[in-house]
């Protein structure tokens, strides 16, 4: 068993990985758009919605995740997680932080901890939370 994050862009998505892509290395794996359906049922995908994303996958170091456009405009609420960051060092975490804050908000600024030497919190212009955290030695941190 595995749980996966399934970030829903409604519109943004293609936005959202080319940012993932200049802050965090992302690499994209697939993206396929509503137009490349291979079972579209009759009124499944509004006018418009052809080249929108319907599914994407893209990794970020070892983590694979997934996204998509939805089939609505609404505005995204990512609230009541975060995704968190293990970083190997303070200047990758100072780097990584500046980068998801580019456009976004910062909820705690990155500080030393009694769990790690750098953690802070931001919102990304997209509405992802994020927790960039330097992952310890040898595995003792936070994990």
């Amino acid at each position: 068993m595995r749980i996966q994050a399934y970030l829903q862009f409604h519109g943004r998505c293609d936005a959202a990985i080319e940012f993932y892509r200049g802050a965090l290395g992302a690499e994209v794996e697939v993206i396929m758009r509503w137009k490349d359906c291979p079972q579209p049922q009759p009124g499944m995908i509004p006018p418009g919605a052809e080249n929108r994303v319907m599914h994407a996958s893209f990794r970020i170091g070892e983590t694979t995740v997934l996204a998509s456009d939805g089939l609505t405009q609404e505005q995204p609420t990512f609230q009541g997680f975060s995704l968190a960051l293990y970083v190997p060092d303070d200047a990758e975490a100072k780097r990584r932080f500046a980068l998801l804050a580019e456009g976004g908000q910062v909820q705690q600024p990155l500080m030393a901890t009694f769990f790690t030497s750098s953690f802070g919190i931001v919102t990304d212009r997209f509405g992802v939370s994020w927790m960039v955290v330097v992952d310890t030695a040898a595995g003792q941190g936070p994990r």
